[in-house]
């Protein structure tokens, strides 16, 4: 038997991206709801409560790291769906220590995200690769780890890695690099 997951929140600034996810989930019979931010979302799930949502990371100005336990306070058998564009081993491990019920890098596809969302099982026949990370991917790492350990406050990240916070948005607005 599968999971129910309506109604479903998703919480993406991503206007476009929102608009044609919600569209798409919609298509497989589900009520959704979206939000650009996290005070949004906040007030939804207080109105509604939520099955299911998925969260895009990286919010403009902020992350929704800190939106999971405040969703799950309202709901705590909501399942949650760290989907994003900007995935790193840190927020992975910390989106779901927060209570994400499993996290997702962009771009994945409706069937995905629904599999994700129903899912509670870990996959062992995960592949590991032989190749350790690249120098510049530790970095990319290393510079999420410490973001989230700032709640996502760029001067005080920039502050920490004693980085000019410019080079650190700079190097924030790029794609992450491959493993």
């Amino acid at each position: 038997m599968s999971t129910p997951l309506s109604p479903l929140l998703i919480v993406e600034d991503d206007t476009v991206f929102a608009r044609v996810l919600a569209k798409s989930l919609g298509n497989h019979g589900l009520e959704v709801h979206t939000s650009s931010n996290s005070k949004g979302a906040l007030a939804l799930a207080r109105k509604l409560a939520f099955a299911a949502a998925v969260l895009d990371l990286k919010l403009a100005g902020e992350t929704s790291l800190a939106l999971i336990p405040q969703l799950k306070a309202l709901n705590p058998d909501m399942r949650i769906l760290m989907l994003t564009g900007y995935a790193s081993i840190q927020t992975a491990v910390e989106a779901t220590k927060l209570g994400a019920t499993n996290y997702l890098p962009k771009p994945a596809g409706v069937a995905e995200i629904l599999a994700a969302l129903q899912s509670d099982q870990a996959n062992p026949d995960l592949p590991v690769t032989e190749q350790p990370l690249s120098v510049d991917r530790l970095e990319w790492e290393h510079i999420q780890r410490v973001l989230a350990e700032h709640d996502g406050n760029i001067s005080a990240t920039a502050r920490a890695l004693n980085m000019h916070r410019r080079t650190l948005q700079r190097k924030l607005g790029k794609k992450p690099v491959k493993h």
